[in-house]
């Protein structure tokens, strides 16, 4: 079935690039656990996000997006090769080791071509702000792998949003070097990116910029006057402290997207700038995060674990106040639609791992085409959560039946998501055995396959 697409991806490409006589800026905004339902375009009540809703306006919006994963580094590894997270190398979280325990669970495969580099054969300039969670070393790091410039934390999260450390390492970055900034993280995200943007604009070569904010990951670490303003704001309400912070962490976070746009704004090229907005996965229920109304959360292979609300803007190209529909896509499929929009092919040769991903970029400028041909998803992540005992776990989707389980230690659950979108009734399997069969089987083919790809790191890694 991919093949047919790549191909038709290809043409397109051609077609696109032929017309158009500049290639557009584009702008990658990618946020770390925000809920489905925490937007106030997404019905937060509690929560005022005018400038991220601004993007869902202006733009397509995509209310059946998925990320790749339940958690963080899996979807960012699949965004950044185009192939699932477990055929990258990347089945679990990329984390600090700690005392000698061996708990990292990816290695960024070395024979993937990531997407800067292929941009870089459009001649883009290329550039990532914020979270990595990829490597911490040679060969791993971002100017490893094909950015020109990084400018960011190495690591996964932060302990504090003031203090940039993680169990006492020093993870910030610009290029190789350690730098050591003051101030809240997002803030300072926010103000790379403007200096990124600013410096690049007066230059032919247009830019990738790869905004990876690590905003509303916990810790739920808001500026006090943030905090204090929520809380004053939402008494009335009945709103807890908890939740508060987390909403005034969101806010301020919108806030500075929103003097991102501004930034853009400035430079003269909003209107040759492609924008896309998304999340790494789902948003944390213990800290408050609600992903109304789906069920579940980061972590867990329920829709409000991995599917995730997405937008882009790309102004007299995406129609504004448009809808994706019913279609559904994934954090991997931006690999071919960026690559497309530069006007470049896919890597290609025996060396190359082919990419999964598919180009969504002839839905983002509403071209009737026929409809691509059906495909399987799949999610996988081997460490699993700890809650459920720590082991892998999985989830298929195919039309509209799902198949998941958030442990070993239950049996796979059978959902129609069509008649039954909060997945709170699950179909036995004696009532559809040939579905429950085919889902069954094609996760067990896709985890055979990919369970070839390495994906332990040196364990002398810090």
């Amino acid at each position: 079935m991919k093949i047919p697409c790549l191909a038709l991806a290809f043409f397109f490409s051609a077609t696109f690039a032929a017309s158009s006589a500049d290639k557009p800026n584009i702008l990658f905004i990618m946020v770390d656990d925000l809920g489905y339902g925490d937007l106030s375009c997404y019905g937060a009540t509690d929560l005022r996000s005018p400038n991220i809703d601004g993007l869902f306006e202006k733009g397509m919006r995509f209310d059946n997006f998925y990320a790749n994963c339940p958690v963080c580094s899996p979807t960012r590894a699949a965004f950044l090769t185009g192939m699932y997270p477990d055929k990258a190398g990347v089945p679990g979280v990329v984390r600090t080791e700690i005392a000698g325990k061996h708990h990292n669970w990816g290695k960024l495969r070395e024979d993937a071509v990531l997407l800067p580099t292929q941009l870089k054969k459009a001649g883009y300039h290329t550039g990532i702000v914020g979270k990595w969670h990829l490597g911490l070393d040679e060969p791993d790091r971002p100017t490893d792998r094909g950015f020109d410039h990084f400018h960011g934390f190495l690591g996964d999260m932060m302990d504090d949003y003031y203090k940039h450390r993680r169990h006492g390492n020093h993870y910030m970055r610009l290029g190789t070097e350690k730098v050591d900034p003051v101030g809240h993280a997002t803030d300072i995200f926010s103000d790379w990116a403007i200096d990124y943007m600013t410096e690049q604009a007066p230059k032919d070569d247009p830019f990738f910029l790869y905004l990876a904010y690590n905003a509303p990951h916990t810790p739920i670490q808001p500026p006090n006057d943030w905090y204090a303003k929520v809380l004053a704001r939402e008494k009335d309400n009945g709103i807890t402290k908890a939740r508060a912070k987390l909403v005034a962490l969101i806010e301020h976070l919108d806030a500075g997207i929103g003097r991102v746009l501004e930034g853009l704004e400035k430079t003269g090229e909003p209107d040759n700038t492609l924008i896309i907005f998304t999340s790494d996965n789902g948003g944390q229920v213990s800290v408050g995060a609600r992903n109304a109304p789906l069920h579940g959360g980061k972590q867990d292979m329920w829709e409000g674990g991995i599917r995730v609300g997405t937008a882009a803007v790309w102004p007299g190209k995406i129609e504004a106040g448009s809808n994706a529909g019913n279609d559904l896509w994934l954090t991997m499929d931006f690999y071919p639609t960026l690559c497309e929009v530069a006007g470049v092919g896919l890597p290609e040769g025996d060396d190359v791992p082919e990419i999964d991903g598919r180009s969504l970029l002839w839905k983002l400028l509403g071209q009737k085409l026929d409809a691509p041909a059906p495909r399987d998803l799949y999610w996988v992540r081997l460490e699993g959560n700890q809650k459920y005992g720590g082991l892998p776990y999985h989830a298929v989707r195919s039309g509209q039946y799902k198949m998941l389980r958030n442990t070993p230690f239950e049996p796979y659950q059978l959902f129609d998501l069509k008649n039954d979108p909060g997945e709170e009734n699950p179909i036995p399997r004696n009532r559809a055995p040939k579905v429950y069969d085919q889902l069954f089987n094609s996760l067990m083919g896709h985890i055979y396959q990919t369970g070839t790809v390495p994906w332990q790191r040196d364990s002398n890694a810090k």
